[in-house]
């Protein structure tokens, strides 16, 4: 199945979605509309055959029942609202947000190479370098990064990008990145997700010693705070990272690779604060 950002049309992503997990499972369109809430056993047909149309409330069940992300389900319910709004600033507005998501997420990872990809912190770095260095060897570029990656490391991580679709191999030595798109899950993702934060965590370490504070910029801060407030604090981080997403989509002339790291995490137990 395409990437959700392949797609403007809500009711044929919904329909690819069906027959392919019918191809697999004998999903039925009785099975998609239980485990999505809906009473009515034809009600996810109806939508697709456009009969009828997907409420607030249904976007979200929806999105649910077909496991999509976070970016996916705002990309959905962007599409909703541009296929069934009838006022054309709506529509326009629904349609900027669903290209401006596409922009920042042209990188997704498929299937299981995900787990792989995120075993080593340098796989998601030597696809950014690689493409930097063309005609570099890996011994050439493994000298151009912290951390003690060896020659063997890179040939070994170059090889796996190329076999997996995230990079090309466009001439000996030479690089260039693929728009593979991250659809679909693994129980293991998250797993890896967190293997590879922790590696880019030790690393920080490592540089905030390393290296003069013209080359690095570490800040944070200490607060008090509640489950509401935290809350908000993600959404701000959030809004940062796709800020800086595309910023970067709209340089030219990079020379270097960075990691950005954006964290807030608990350091103290709950206080159970009496009423």
């Amino acid at each position: 199945m395409k990437p959700i950002t392949d797609y403007q049309d809500y009711r044929l992503y919904m329909r690819d979605f069906y027959e392919e997990q019918k191809r697999k499972t004998g999903f039925s369109w009785r099975e998609f509309s239980k485990v999505s809430g809906f009473s009515s056993s034809a009600y996810l047909k109806l939508v697709c055959d456009g009969k009828t149309r997907l409420s607030k409330i249904g976007i979200t069940r929806v999105a649910k029942a077909m496991k999509l992300s976070k970016m996916q389900s705002e990309y959905f319910a962007a599409m909703v609202v541009y296929c069934d709004s009838q006022d054309s600033p709506s529509k326009k507005s629904a349609l900027e947000k669903m290209q401006s998501i596409a922009e920042n997420c042209k990188v997704r990872i498929v299937g299981d190479d995900a787990c792989r990809y995120f075993e080593s912190w340098w796989n998601p770095v030597l696809r950014e370098l690689a493409t930097l260095m063309p005609g570099a060897t890996p011994l050439q570029i493994s000298n151009m990064l912290y951390g003690g990656v060896t020659r063997l490391d890179v040939q070994e991580a170059l090889d796996f990008l190329v076999d997996a679709g995230f990079l090309a191999r466009v001439a000996p030595n030479t690089y260039e990145q693929t728009d593979m798109a991250i659809s679909g899950a693994s129980d293991a993702i998250p797993k890896a997700i967190l293997s590879m934060h922790s590696q880019m965590a030790e690393l920080a370490k490592k540089i905030v010693n390393g290296l003069p504070k013209s080359e690095r910029n570490f800040s944070g801060l200490t607060i008090a705070s509640n489950q509401q407030t935290y809350e908000l604090i993600v959404k701000e981080l959030d809004a940062c990272r796709r800020k800086i997403a595309s910023i970067v989509a709209n340089a030219e002339g990079a020379n270097r690779v960075y990691r950005i790291n954006l964290q807030v995490f608990p350091v103290t137990k709950e206080i159970k604060l009496e009423k």
